[in-house]
Parts: C-alpha cells; structure tokens; sequence
C-alpha cells in the first residue's frame, strides 16, 4: 500500500523535526548550557516555520478532507499503516502544539527550574512535541496510540525530576493515571480491530465499519475509550491526577499540560471514539453531559476552596475542560464547533495563567493566595497581564474565553436526534450557573493577589532589611517575548473568532454528518 498527496512530507518533516534537534543536541556537552538552549530553541522555530508553511499550504477551501496524505506500509503483521492526514479540526491544535512548544522554550532561556540541567530539560520538550504534534495527525490507531503514548514519559520526567516539594508523589500519580486509562483503550482499539474484520487500523476505515459493530459490543468497546480519553481530558471523576500534577509541576510543564496535554484526551473523543461507534455514543452522551455539568460545578467549588494560586487554576481546566465535554456530549456540528474552539481557548488562556503562576512563584518564592497583595502597586504589568487572563478564563465576551463557553452552553438546548432535549437543557442550566462561579472564583484570586497594599514581608519590611531576599522586578524581556503571541491570540479569537469557526466547521460537518448534523 503507497497512498501519497502533494506536499505529503510536511507533516512527518513537522513532527519529527524536533528529534533532529535532540540528537544535536545528545553530543552537546552538559556544562554548555547556552549552546543546548540554542539548538533547543532554534529547533523548535524550524518546526513552527513548518507548521506556518503548513498553514500557508492548507485548502481551506476544502477544510472538511484530509490534506497532506501519506499512507505508507509500516507494520504489515498487524496491518498497521503510517497514514498521517491533516484537516480542519486537527490544523489548529497541530499549530498551537508547535507555537506552545517555542514560546515555553523562550520562557525557559533565562527560567530553567531547579537542579538546573537544561540539555535534559530541553530534550524533554522536543520529545513532548514529537508526541503531540503526532497525535494530532495519526490517522492509524497504532500510530494514534505510540504518539499519544510517547508524550508520557518526558511529562512524567518533568514532574519528577524538576518539580515541587511532593514531585515524586505526583509524577507517579499522573503516570499510573494515564497508564491505566491507556491501557483499557488499547482493548478497546483491539477489540474494534477483530470485530471490523481485522482488515485495518485505520481510522477511515473503522468509521466506516464502525458502525456495523453490535449495539452492546459497541457500548462495551466504547467505554475503554472513554476511560482513556477521560483520564487524559480529565474529566470528573479521573481527574485527581491533575491538581496534584499542576501543582507539583514546573512551570514549563503545567503550561505543556494545560495548553496541549488535557486536548488530546477530548480529541480523542472527536476523532476517534464518536466518529466510529456513533450507537454507542448516543447510548453515552446523556452520560458523558451529565459528568461534564459535575465537572463544571466541581471544579468551581474546588476553585473556592483553594489557597494556592497553581492548584486554583488547575481546579479550573477541570471546569473548563467540562464545558468541552458538554459541546461534545450534544453530538452536534454546533456543540463539537464550541468544544473545539474551546480546546483552543483553554490552551491560550491556562496556558497564559500557569505562566503568569510561575513567575509570581519565581519573584514571591510563594503561590499561597494570602500572602500576596499589592501586585499592581510592586509590578503593574504583570498584574494587569493577570487580569486581562483571568477576565478572558471566565468567558468575558470580546476575548477567546467566552467562545468556548456560551456557544458549548447553548449548544445542550438543541442537542443531536435522539438525544434526551429536557436532560440537556437541565445541564445547560447547570453550566450556566457554572460561569457564574467561574467569575467568583477568578475575580476573588485577582482582587487577593492584585489588589490593596503588598504584605510586610513583600514591602521591604519583613525583617527590616529592603526587600528582604525577593526580587520583585516587573515583566521581563524574555517573558514579554513568550507571553505577547499568546496575548494577541486571546484578543484576536475572542473578537473574531470566525477566524478558527470557518476552518472548524466544513471538518467537523464531515466527522458528525452520522448524527445527521444534530
């Protein structure tokens, strides 16, 4: 089998380009910290110039097909293919891996965490967007499942290795987690394989013979699927791995984490789980709306409770990531748009948030909420960069935030054919109450951290001795450098976000077209 469009190399040149720059940087000796910091760094440019030529090169006109074709024998013996694709739902979060990727990189140049060791750190992250960026166009349930697989490793180091105080505990957590979600998946990738015929484990191929799968074994299947997607989303109950990951992470990784990491999960469901077993995820989708809304609730409530700055905004993805899942659970053209757009958002927005998180942590040596006040008295750009994030995070119209909330929201009242109309519109009820919530908590953590007068020990009179031993300088230069790009996205997309709708929709149209469009 040799199936290959025009332009075909682009995506293999765009997701193993970063391994070129970790075998650079293998022979790079350690104490050369600038020199692996540069190759990492010009590594990661040259992938996001591919992604940008990728973005040049798409036919947006034909957004609903998959572009960039290469469908190669890979593993004959199991009739597996490396069949790679691009579409319209995969475009974008294929670039924000490449652009997160380069600007926590930036970050990284003068911010590598404690024990140091950025040739290690470095190679970590190119080999987190190898995983990444593959996983978003594997179009092989093997090769879906090597690359989704791939990024556990490098995440599971960057806990363990450059975390907080319980680093240990958490790394540990988050890959036991993941690894037992992953594990019921594979049964479930197998068991779809034997009961298509055991032709194929392409993913074209079982959404065409999915649907010929026995109701019950349909239903059984999908619930492997839906535990490994759920623990990566992660949705609730699957997502006590997350708060302590977030919180225990670097700040590189919590940025990876929230931006990429969480989408693949609910990618997942878009791609994969949904398309080929659409019996099954009717029977599911009351079910998977219904943890959403607790999703939604919980994670607020969590947000209320928390005195750490990290561990609120990672409550938070358990919220927000809740409105995705309930865009999903419609099993329309409309609520998969909104979830889409809202994977998007989230990655922009948290992502932007962890940052910020990391150098409050970084000046303060504390996340802990009481402790701080007075940011935008000592450093007044940085406050208002918190502000304008958590404004955006609690779905403030005219930025990304509030296109992946309302549309996801307003999508339950409609939901597809088949589908309970009165439970959804209960749930959007529920959802809607859950921006409210959404406001109090993130406004409550900017008045406490932005406003009033700094704490003693931050004024310089903690011991009596100026400015005791924190250094609290404004934004710095290579901040501003990571953080704009991701700044004028959120303004950008929440002004006009038919910019990613338009290319959203015609692929999205093609996955749910056997739900009748809702």
């Amino acid at each position: 089998m040799q199936v290959l469009s025009d332009n075909n190399w682009i995506l293999t040149v765009g997701t193993f380009l970063p391994l070129v720059g970790v075998l650079l940087m293998l022979f790079v000796p350690k104490a050369e910290e600038a020199t692996s910091k540069a190759i990492g760094i010009a590594t990661a440019a040259a992938t996001l110039v591919v992604g940008v030529l990728t973005l040049v090169l798409f036919d947006y006109g034909k957004a609903g097909e998959m572009q960039f074709v290469a469908n190669v024998e890979w593993i004959p013996v199991i009739k597996s293919t490396y069949y790679v694709g691009l579409d319209g739902i995969s475009l974008p979060l294929y670039l924000l891996s490449m652009a997160i990727t380069l600007l926590v990189m930036i970050y990284s140049w003068d911010h590598v965490p404690s024990p140091g060791n950025p040739k290690a750190f470095f190679i970590l992250m190119l080999v987190l967007q190898t995983g990444m960026a593959g996983s978003f166009v594997a179009r092989d349930l093997v090769l879906f499942f090597v690359f989704f697989e791939l990024v556990l490793l490098p995440m599971y180091f960057m806990i363990g290795v450059w975390g907080g105080e319980q680093r240990q505990y958490a790394s540990l957590k988050f890959f036991l987690y993941t690894m037992f979600g992953s594990a019921l998946m594979l049964v479930s990738f197998l068991a779809l394989f034997f009961k298509t015929g055991a032709e194929s484990f392409a993913i074209p191929y079982l959404v065409e013979n999915g649907g010929a799968i026995a109701k019950n074994t349909q239903i059984w299947i999908f619930a492997g699927m839906f535990i490994g997607f759920a623990v990566k989303v992660p949705m609730f109950p699957f997502h006590t791995w997350l708060p302590d990951a977030h919180t225990q992470a670097p700040t590189q990784g919590s940025v990876i984490l929230a931006a990429i990491l969480l989408k693949l999960g609910t990618y997942g469901f878009v791609r994969i789980a949904i398309p080929v077993l659409p019996d099954a995820a009717r029977e599911w989708a009351p079910w998977i709306g219904l943890l959403a809304v607790i999703g939604i609730i919980y994670g607020a409530f969590g947000c209320l409770a928390q005195t750490d700055m990290k561990r609120l905004i990672a409550f938070s993805s358990v919220a927000h990531m809740g409105f995705v899942m309930l865009g999903i659970s419609t099993l329309t053209e409309f609520g998969v748009n909104a979830a889409i757009f809202g994977m998007v958002a989230h990655g922009l927005i948290t992502g932007m948030l962890f940052f910020v998180a990391g150098s409050v942590k970084e000046r303060y040596h504390t996340l802990e909420i009481k402790r701080l006040s007075g940011m935008l008295t000592q450093m007044p750009r940085l406050g208002w960069i918190l502000g304008f994030c958590a404004m955006a995070s609690l779905g403030l119209p005219g930025l990304a935030g509030f296109w992946g909330e309302f549309p996801a929201i307003l999508s339950a009242y409609q939901p597809a054919e088949g589908l309970p109309a009165e439970t959804f519109r209960t749930y959007m009820v529920v959802a809607a109450i859950g921006t409210v919530f959404a406001a109090a908590y993130l406004l409550w953590l900017y008045q406490r951290t932005a406003f009033g007068e700094p704490t003693a020990e931050f004024s310089g009179h903690g011991d009596g001795t100026p400015d005791d031993h924190h250094d609290l300088h404004d934004v710095g230069v290579y901040e501003w450098i990571a953080w704009t790009p991701l700044l004028v996205s959120i303004l950008v997309f929440g002004v006009y976000p038919q910019l990613m709708f338009k290319v959203l929709d015609p692929a999205v149209g093609v996955t749910m077209r056997v739900f009748n469009g809702g």
